[in-house]
């Protein structure tokens, strides 16, 4: 059993592991590339091998850097099953539709507005391409084992990350592997907590937070109030960039929270993104189902509790620019790095404005606006032009449902048995580095960051 590191090597995004045996071989994850340029230009990159010689896909979870490159793959030849659970199937499916609908009307727009590099700008893939990737998905129920490979058997486990994440297990029942997805944690307010490490000879595990400890989530919470009360009291906007699919239901459990206990403001709040709102969708029939994926509180309260009061949906292109009209409002939009979709459209209105607000709420990878407020910038490049940054920037890190370094190691020593072998992915260079060493000393295994398209032997 063989695997090569092809994707979410010194990077957040762009998942892709090669798994190779006598009987074929699977790619866990199919990630889309995206950040800067010189990043996102990796998607544009001749798959390494040719895609009809990949037998099967296993997805993780439904967010894009995870499975946004399956409608490329299955347009270049893969035409083999993609494994995943329901949950993820019926996500996967809203995420990919939506992307490919955003890259094609990205492209048009470039076209018509003059602002590409290129002389016809064209989108990675169309919206046939992702229906044709939607067509290959097998959905599996969690503990359930299934034939990855001729000789190969897989079984996802609850991963705690969004709906319907999970760790997948696979094994040729000599040597086992477990990749841990996006691990998530175990104070996420509407799932359950990530699944303990089977036992296995080797762990591919996520680095996301590998170099950082979460903050204080109460005391996150505070902040956060403090910044939407005091925006709206002076007649701002608050603008939260949101992922679609689980941030948008987390923010808006939060948002509900911290109205009923008369924290903030009753104002208007507006979610613009219809992959957003489409993702609510599952969330609210999962929540009412009770899926075993959802906690027990949250099933008994039902599927209020991602809905507060005052809560509006932006369903066309006119009543999302409305929004940017200004006034006391909160819009929560997608994408979450503010790298594609509407928020793109809400950041350029809205950050002239010393009166608004935008309120980071996750992971922002190098290279995105998102991460450029972070750090600080000024002035931001929307659309081939640029934009005052005036409006106040806050970030909040209690929303994030990445496991941070002391959890990654704890989840790592919670298994039955430490593993041989940990390869360390999906994460900045100093993340995956400093979990590394991190798992290296206090576990005594070989911890190691593969090189890109590293290809190593499980033992």
């Amino acid at each position: 059993m063989f695997l090569t590191f092809l994707g979410a090597n010194g990077t957040v995004t762009g998942s892709k592991t090669l798994l190779e045996t006598a009987g074929g071989r699977l790619l866990v994850d199919c990630g889309l590339y995206q950040g800067p340029r010189e990043i996102r230009a990796l998607n544009w990159a001749p798959f390494p091998l040719p895609p009809e010689q990949v037998t099967s896909v296993v997805l993780t979870h439904a967010h894009l850097d995870h499975c946004g490159y399956l409608p490329a793959l299955v347009r270049d030849g893969f035409a083999g099953p993609v494994l995943c659970t329901p949950n993820t199937a019926e996500l996967a499916s809203i995420v990919l539709r939506d992307s490919a609908k955003l890259q094609e009307e990205d492209a048009d727009f470039a076209q018509r507005k003059g602002f590409s590099r290129h002389a016809q700008p064209r989108a990675l893939y169309g919206l046939l391409d992702a229906e044709q990737a939607i067509a290959l998905f097998r959905p599996i129920e969690f503990g359930r084992e299934f034939p990855a490979l001729p000789d190969i058997t897989g079984r996802f486990d609850p991963a705690g990350h969004i709906l319907g994440s999970s760790l997948v297990t696979l094994t040729d029942g000599s040597k086992t592997v477990v990749f841990s997805g996006d691990l998530g944690r175990a104070n996420h307010p509407l799932l359950i907590a990530p699944s303990p490490p089977p036992v296995t000879d080797a762990i591919v595990i996520e680095s996301t937070y590998g170099d950082k400890e979460h903050p204080d989530h109460d005391a996150e919470l505070e902040e956060m109030a403090s910044a939407i009360t005091r925006t709206i009291r002076r007649g701002g906007t608050v603008v939260i960039p949101a992922f679609a699919v689980d941030r948008t239901e987390v923010l808006l459990g939060v948002l509900r929270d911290l109205q009923d206990t008369q924290r903030i403001p009753k104002v208007p709040i507006h979610v613009d993104s219809p992959m957003a709102l489409a993702a609510m969708r599952v969330y609210r029939a999962a929540i009412t189902d009770g899926d075993p994926e959802i906690r027990t509180a949250a099933i008994a309260e039902g599927p209020g509790i991602i809905e507060p009061q005052h809560l509006f949906e932006a369903t066309t292109p006119d009543e999302s620019k409305q929004l940017d009209l200004g006034g006391a409002r909160i819009i929560v939009s997608a994408s979450g790095m503010g790298t594609g979709g509407r928020v793109v459209h809400h950041l350029k209105a809205l950050l002239p404005d010393p009166c608004n607000a935008v309120i980071l709420a996750g992971y922002q990878a190098v290279g995105t606006p998102g991460r450029s407020l972070l750090d600080g910038a000024r002035e931001l490049k929307f659309h081939g032009h640029y934009v005052k940054v005036r409006a106040e920037i806050f970030n909040v890190g209690a929303f994030s449902v990445h496991a941070d370094s002391s959890e990654l190691v704890d989840w790592l020593r919670s298994g039955e048995r430490t593993p041989e072998q940990v390869f360390v992915v999906h994460g900045e260079p100093e993340a995956s580095a400093a979990l590394a060493r991190r798992i290296g000393i206090e576990l005594d295994v070989v911890a190691v960051v593969p090189a890109p398209s590293e290809r190593v032997a499980i033992y």
